[in-house]
């Protein structure tokens, strides 16, 4: 079975699902098979949240304040079991903070809003803005909703900042300095901050 909570960097990561509506020019996972402490990142069946409760338990969350929902796949792919997870941390280990990483289209995944039910459940969440127009993020990203992705995901992140006090929108380094500027500017019309995230070659 693959690892659902790995290690990378000082952080533990959820790997809930595999599931993504984009397959994006940068993913990590089109380039290695596991990354951090992990030893296999794709599941063979979707794990339940039995699976997840039992990974939970069976961690060592003594020198752990935090931990990120991201792993080979989507985790507002699987709402339900995101929510489940997060709540379950919530009572068992308060002490730890969670950050969801998401690409945005979770509304679109679920057809509801889902940014309220979200941030009750997390303290953080960290979503990938990418590209600066709507036909330039369906190029990158390559998403199954094409022309509508866009837009639902900046609608997402402000949703988001109504409910959370850490939301934040991330690039990767792939695009020129000239649409970095302009991806910060479009963040902060969002009301969330803005940081660009470092491209991890393959080794």
């Amino acid at each position: 079975m693959a690892d659902i909570i790995y290690v990378y960097g000082e952080s533990p990561y959820f790997n809930i699902t595999n599931k993504c509506p984009c397959s994006c020019v940068f993913c990590i996972r089109d380039k290695k098979e596991v990354i951090g402490e992990a030893k296999e990142m794709w599941h063979d069946t979707q794990p339940d949240f039995e699976q997840v409760r039992g990974a939970i338990d069976a961690f060592d969350w003594a020198k752990y304040d935090h931990a990120v929902f991201c792993g080979y796949g989507e985790p507002t792919n699987e709402l339900e079991l995101l929510i489940k997870s997060a709540k379950y941390m919530k009572e068992k280990y308060p002490h730890v903070k969670l950050r969801l990483n998401t690409n945005g289209l979770s509304d679109l995944i679920n057809g509801k809003p889902t940014a309220r039910l979200i941030c009750e459940n997390v303290d953080a969440v960290s979503v990938s803005l990418n590209e600066t127009s709507s036909e330039k993020y369906d190029k990158i990203t390559r998403n199954i909703f094409p022309g509508k992705a866009f837009d639902a995901m900046l609608s997402f992140t402000s949703d988001c900042v109504k409910y959370c006090d850490d939301v934040r929108m991330t690039v990767v380094d792939v695009i020129s300095d000239e649409e970095i500027a302009k991806a910060k500017g479009i963040c902060e019309s969002t009301g969330a901050r803005f940081s660009v995230r470092r491209f991890v070659k393959e080794n």
